[in-house]
């Protein structure tokens, strides 16, 4: 391996998959064994670009370069003009942005958003000596775009907690906590689950369901009894609350679109990370990874089938229990971060 590899991580601000898929992940590896690694922030202004790019230049010539879903347009010009100043570039990709960009149920705002990156990602590719993406479906998107397309999937960064909140005295009441902690992304999603769990809130007095969504919280939702909302999170404040936070059910739905189908198996590791085990749409990623029945539970595409499989949760806890252990020492295999720290070390050998 080579000791003196140095990476740079050319940040337009996707702190969540920067951090996932490298710095919280490979990179302490990496450092342990002689890399250097920095994260410097792109700022999106052209002057900015320029003068700090001079420095960038000097400091990090030679260097690999990873470039996470964006690039402002002073930096990927300033980029293309120094592109032979720099080893191996990765250009990593964790969501369909073309995808989001055309899905008419998604916020406007983030469509918006996704569009000026899907105008820029040829250029972003063309740099790139490879594009790393999330999932073998995402992946196969960008074959026909690219000759060298890999797959990491997610790498658990977060630590499991014990499972202490499955263990109570048989005299007390178990005090079910349910949690939906996507994104307004997946608001769809959610609202297609809105009479599963509306059944389960008006038909029982032992769950409390919490949705990270805030206002954005569907109203049919945020009335019914015993619902937190609290509001969605900046990242760092997100990873700290998740340390916290104890789930006994998580529900990850992922309708059949486009944007779904280039989606990871993130949502199994977030709610191993909270102590829970899932219920999820019966489609993949997680058909690849959820055993029904030991891990989690798959159902299909009707509010019934997830109001049913909560019930099967809510009445059966020791069975819960189990599968929520099991869920925890397959997040903790899956997504052992040597995975990651192998794949970025054989980029650098290979490539620096």
């Amino acid at each position: 391996m080579n000791s003196e590899a140095r990476w740079v991580v050319l940040s337009d601000g996707g702190r969540p998959t920067e951090d996932i898929y490298f710095l919280e992940s490979a990179a302490p590896a990496l450092r342990q064994q002689g890399a250097t690694v920095n994260r410097i922030t792109a700022s999106r202004s052209l002057g900015a670009a320029l003068v700090h790019g001079r420095t960038f230049l000097k400091r990090y010539a030679g260097a690999n370069l990873l470039l996470c879903r964006s690039l402002s347009p002073g930096w990927l010009r300033w980029l293309e003009r120094h592109r032979n100043s720099f080893g191996y570039i990765a250009y990593l990709i964790d969501d369909d942005i073309a995808a989001a960009a055309n899905d008419p149920t998604l916020p406007a705002a983030y469509r918006q958003r996704m569009a000026r990156i899907v105008h820029l990602q040829p250029r972003l590719l063309m740099l790139s000596d490879e594009v790393v993406a999330c999932s073998e479906q995402l992946a196969q998107r960008f074959v026909a775009q690219h000759g060298h397309v890999s797959v990491l999937t997610p790498p658990l960064i977060a630590s499991l907690p014990n499972l202490e909140h499955f263990r109570l005295p048989p005299s007390a009441p178990m005090p079910w906590k349910i949690g939906f902690h996507g994104t307004r992304a997946h608001l769809t999603d959610l609202l297609y689950l809105a009479p599963a769990l509306t059944a389960v809130q008006q038909g029982r007095s032992d769950t409390q369901l919490e949705i990270m969504l805030g206002k954005h919280t569907p109203a049919q939702l945020a009335g019914l009894p015993r619902v937190k909302t609290p509001d969605p999170l900046p990242w760092q404040a997100f990873r700290s609350y998740q340390a916290s936070c104890r789930l006994h059910i998580g529900v990850a739905p992922l309708l059949e679109t486009p944007f779904n189908q280039g989606k990871s198996f993130i949502k199994f590791l977030d709610i191993a990370a909270m102590g829970g085990v899932g219920i999820y749409s019966n489609r993949y990623p997680y058909t690849e990874i959820v055993r029904h029945g030991e891990n989690g539970l798959l159902v299909d595409d009707a509010p019934k089938a997830w109001q049913a499989g909560l019930i099967q949760l809510l009445d059966n806890p020791e069975e819960t229990a189990r599968m929520a252990a099991q869920a925890a020492r397959d997040a903790f295999a899956m997504g052992d971060s040597q995975i990651a720290a192998a794949f970025w070390r054989l980029r650098q050998g290979r490539l620096s």
